[in-house]
């Protein structure tokens, strides 16, 4: 379905993005990874990727929290590839405090990788998608880009302007072949959540487990984590000719979570 393009996704050497990645891979996408980690463990990845479903495969460690860098990932892929089709805004990062004692440096480097990148990202890409007339912008946004949580206040702060530049970018690219979504994940067993189970479980001195459970308990009407796997097929979906109309808008995949 997608042999010929060229997919760029940030944040995606672990959890959701690379999940992601491999489901675009599958449907014979080159790919782009981004992100940060041990550079054997990332060259295992991409290169088991390439071999696994015969497409092209690349690593650019561009730094999402810097704008430059972010414009300089989408630049750097066109010229080595040609072309870009696909992005998928993925990158993020979070931290958890009262507002007011929330850090001013974490807010400032939550809003930069959570939202600003996908800014920079965007807006580089676009004119290059206008041009043949054909993109896919998918931003991972989050539940918490529609509904609020206490103790998260830059990261809702950030998801919540990551969908309404979903909407702007959906208007401003409408008819021109290129189509911007958000995808809203649920609970998704990242390492990123995994943190916060762990820091649950610590806290209330119980298991992993009940930690787990406790946490999908209190949001997730499903009581199932959202797999990167179901993630990477709603993306693949949005990259579809049955999601041609579907733009400026945002998906759920949360298990209820925003029903509620």
């Amino acid at each position: 379905m997608l042999e010929g393009k060229v997919a760029i996704l940030t944040g995606s050497t672990s959890g959701i993005g690379l999940g992601v990645a491999k489901e675009l891979a599958k449907l014979g996408a080159d790919i782009v990874l981004n992100g940060f980690g041990d550079a054997a463990e990332i060259e295992k990845i991409r290169s088991g990727i390439e071999r696994e479903c015969g497409v092209r495969v690349a690593y650019d460690g561009a730094n999402m929290s810097e704008g430059e860098a972010v414009r300089g990932l989408i630049e750097t892929t066109i010229e080595k590839f040609g072309r870009l089709d696909i992005l998928v805004n993925n990158a993020g990062i979070q931290y958890t405090a009262p507002v007011d004692e929330f850090p001013t440096a974490k807010w400032h480097a939550i809003l930069d990788i959570n939202l600003s990148a996908a800014f920079h990202g965007i807006a580089t890409a676009v004119p290059h998608m206008k041009k043949q007339r054909w993109g896919r912008i998918v931003n991972i946004a989050s539940a918490h880009g529609l509904v609020g949580s206490t103790h998260k206040a830059a990261y809702v702060a950030a998801k919540h302007g990551l969908v309404g530049l979903t909407k702007v970018v959906g208007l401003e690219t409408a008819g021109s072949g290129v189509t911007c979504n958000a995808v809203c994940p649920g609970w998704v067993r990242t390492p990123l959540v995994e943190n916060q189970i762990s820091n649950i479980a610590a806290q209330k001195q119980i298991t992993q487990k009940e930690a787990a459970k406790e946490i999908l308990a209190e949001k997730q009407p499903s009581l199932e984590f959202v797999s990167p796997t179901q993630l990477g097929g709603t993306v693949a979906f949005l990259c579809s000719s049955a999601a041609d109309q579907i733009t400026g808008t945002a998906i759920s995949v949360d298990g209820g979570w925003t029903a509620q």
